[in-house]
């Protein structure tokens, strides 16, 4: 198992790991298989999606901040109900294809990690599996 240390720098972050993930698929030397993509944090998440434009980025954050709003008469302590629903959205993990030793997204994808209650310093964890 790999892995990957994200330092975020705001509460509501989003960070393209993919070249990240795609050196753990190559240190294991695995010409098809899997890789599993995990992060062990209740307010953040990871996830597939465009990488072309940045506007993308931003028009989620805002979207994500319209669905679920940060400050809605919750009951949790901490103050980061938000950030622990949005985590519920997105997912904690995630699963590519491994193909020709090489992870498998389109054209335009990237994995992103999703910072909900940031700045912080976090682990995003990747297990490789041979077919």
């Amino acid at each position: 198992m790999h892995t990957i240390n994200v330092k975020t720098n705001s509460r509501f972050d989003i960070i393209d790991i993919t070249e990240e993930v795609r050196r753990c698929v190559l240190e294991e030397r695995v010409e098809s298989g899997i890789a599993v993509i995990f992060t062990p944090h209740t307010t953040a998440g990871v996830g597939i999606n465009e990488n072309a434009d940045s506007n993308v980025l931003f028009d989620m954050k805002n979207a994500f901040n319209k669905v679920v709003a940060q400050h809605d008469n919750y009951r949790h302590s901490e103050g980061n109900s938000q950030a622990h629903v949005l985590s519920s959205l997105v997912s904690p993990s995630l699963t590519v294809i491994i193909e020709n030793r090489d992870i498998v997204l389109g054209v335009w994808q990237d994995i992103y990690f999703f910072e909900f209650d940031g700045a912080r310093n976090r682990k995003v964890y990747v297990q490789v599996m041979k077919k």
